[in-house]
């Protein structure tokens, strides 16, 4: 009798060779699946009963049995196929479960052991121990963690010995345990270096920490060794990328000195590194050797320039422009033969230390061989409304390449920004051209006062009335901003007053209200100050210096200069015809030279520059 077998519904016999073949693969095709889904069945079982086990191990205290489960599925995932970790995820998401619970056991036994002065229970002292690597290494890792607690200060030796007592002897702990114990005395020793080292990185000062890094490491061994040679790992990756871009803006800002003496610290701490090499050698290209100065400090000051003499020296305007500014063309002039007779820019700040708040005293000041020292004052560019028409500019901005340029309206009406439209852009084209004319990248000293804006903005709702006074007095139309505009300008002026304090200015007050302080008494001059410092000195940040307007400056035993201290303010700026300074407990005070038109002609200028040759030919006054 013939066998017959249906496949898609067609008949054929059996006694067929391709049948027998479709049969045969179609059984092993069932018997395949069902091996393969029973393995995967019997593998989710096998997993889903690994931590109920595990914790019913640990449940009834059998830290061995627990340990062998957990070291099973280590094994699973230590010996699985690197290329195929996704085949034991499920196993590695198990051995994580298993150390959280653990841990958070262990973790739990050594806070009470710190805080309470916990004596571990035998149970305890079973699970720590039979746990073996498990539960070893996570304590020999807390216990290096609390010598280092030591070295930096934040856990006293009492605790740190009790700790030590009560597991430190564990058979699976004893091994790291021991030289950490020999090491106590050692790492008490070291405290006080380690500690200072880390106060400087903290501080950022990196080169400070590097060298007391290596000081630790060169006379001690072991832990404390270990130790700092790894913060000095550390510290040098921490340190490289802020250190070098510090420097290259200082290079960039012509701060060659500074840069040179961190580079030369940098070479020392990266000795082999082509980029520290390289900046080094840009700064030292443009450094000198340098002596100690002890003679006067020249001080100039001038007001915001004429930039449109047409304007500025018709029949109209004469009067006042002639008499009390430069223009662009006589301010370049000067600085042309300040600098070739030897004259360098610097900052005030060197010649004084300030770090007491009660006292001052006066420093050596070290210069290029040569060179002799000179500030250079840019006196209150509010750019009052009253001045509008007069040639001068009417607010500072930052042009594209973040330049600050003065900003007018010439004779013609037409909107000119330019750099050499006012003293800070024409100072700052002179020194790209003339690294040389400034030690360390010093500029100059830009002095404000508050009264109707500040460099040209109405930054503060308390200005408006003087603005729109000074605006009703040109015939012009009242503004009064919103909110929004002011702070818009607030925006400005900081963004200006950010570039400036990078590129090597420094800012001091002119009072609030350009007052006459001398003239002023202690109430007026405290309204004055507290309004400057609310509403200026939020701009600026902290300043040190005073520039007393027109030079009516208050003598250094007067109370009113005493609260002036209080407020910051150390070092005052008079009206002179000499270099001139003296300095009293608490405060330093110079004289400075005013430059304008009045001064030029009348002055006495020989040892600075030819009054007679800088003097521009658009003045209708000739020189007398």
């Amino acid at each position: 009798m013939s066998e017959n077998i249906y496949l898609d519904n067609r008949q054929i016999k059996g006694e067929g060779v391709f049948g027998r073949v479709l049969l045969y693969l179609s059984l092993a095709v069932l018997l395949f699946s069902a091996i393969y889904f029973g393995t995967i069945y019997y593998d989710q079982v096998r997993i889903s009963s690994i931590m109920p086990s595990f914790q019913s191990a640990l449940d009834n205290h059998n830290y061995s049995a627990a340990l062998d489960i957990y070291r099973d599925i280590q094994a699973d995932v230590l010996s699985a196929d690197p290329d195929k970790q996704d085949e034991v995820k499920q196993e590695q998401e198990i051995l994580q479960e298993m150390e959280d619970v653990v841990f958070t056991r262990v973790d739990n036994i050594e806070a009470k052991i710190r805080s309470d002065r916990y004596t571990p229970s035998v149970d305890d002292k079973v699970f720590l121990e039979q746990m073996g690597e498990l539960t070893g290494s996570r304590v020999s890792d807390w216990l290096e963690s609390i010598c280092q607690e030591f070295l930096l200060g934040t856990i006293e030796k009492p605790t740190l010995l009790f700790i030590f007592d009560q597991i430190g002897s564990y058979t699976n702990i004893s091994a790291a345990a021991e030289p950490l114990m020999n090491e106590i005395d050692t790492i008490e020793i070291a405290k006080g270096d380690v500690q200072t080292a880390e106060a400087c990185y903290a501080a950022g000062d990196y080169i400070q920490a590097v060298n007391l890094f290596q000081s630790v490491i060169d006379s001690y061994t072991g832990f404390v060794n270990e130790y700092a040679a790894s913060r000095l790992s550390e510290c040098k990756t921490v340190m490289y990328d802020p250190i070098m871009n510090q420097c290259k803006s200082l290079i960039e800002n012509f701060r060659y000195y500074s840069a040179e003496n961190i580079l030369s610290d940098m070479s020392t701490v990266f000795p082999d590194d082509q980029n520290v090499a390289s900046l080094l050698l840009k700064a030292t290209e443009n450094t000198s050797p340098v002596v100690t100065y002890t003679g006067g400090i020249q001080v100039l000051a001038v007001k915001s320039l004429i930039a449109d003499t047409s304007m500025a020296f018709s029949s109209q305007n004469n009067a006042y422009t002639d008499a009390s500014m430069l223009t662009t063309s006589e301010f370049s002039a000067i600085l042309e033969q300040l600098y070739a007779n030897n004259y360098i820019l610097v900052d005030v700040h060197s010649v004084v230390d300030l770090s007491s708040p009660t006292s001052v005293i006066v420093s050596s000041m070290a210069i290029p061989e040569g060179k002799k020292p000179l500030v250079i004052i840019f006196e209150n560019p509010n750019y009052s409304a009253y001045q509008y028409g007069y040639g001068l500019c009417d607010r500072l901005v930052l042009n594209e390449q973040n330049q600050v340029c003065g900003e007018y309206l010439n004779a013609s009406g037409q909107t000119v920004v330019s750099r050499t439209a006012e003293a800070i852009g024409i100072l700052d084209t002179f020194v790209e051209e003339h690294p040389d004319f400034t030690f360390d990248g010093a500029k100059g000293i830009i002095s404000l006062s508050g009264y109707e804006t500040v460099f040209g903005y109405i930054t503060n709702s308390d200005q408006v009335d003087d603005r729109n006074t000074a605006l009703a007095a040109k015939g012009l139309q009242s503004y009064n901003p919103t909110d929004e505009e002011i702070s818009s300008n607030m925006d400005a002026v900081t963004s200006i007053i950010d570039r400036l304090t990078e590129s090597g200015w420094t800012f001091a007050s002119s009072t609030y209200g350009y007052v006459n302080a001398n003239s002023c008494n202690l109430d007026y001059i405290t309204s004055d100050t507290e309004k400057w410092l609310n509403q200026v000195g939020i701009l600026t940040g902290d300043v040190q210096i005073l520039v007393y307007p027109n030079g009516d400056f208050i003598k250094g035993s007067d109370d009113r200069c005493a609260y002036l201290e209080s407020k910051g303010f150390r070092i005052f700026f008079g009206v002179g015809p000499i270099a001139y300074s003296t300095y009293g407990d608490n405060y330093l005070y110079f004289d400075r030279i005013m430059l304008n038109g009045d001064t030029l002609r009348n002055g006495s200028f020989a040892s600075l520059f030819s009054a007679e040759s800088v003097y521009d030919s658009a003045r209708t006054i000739p020189m007398t």
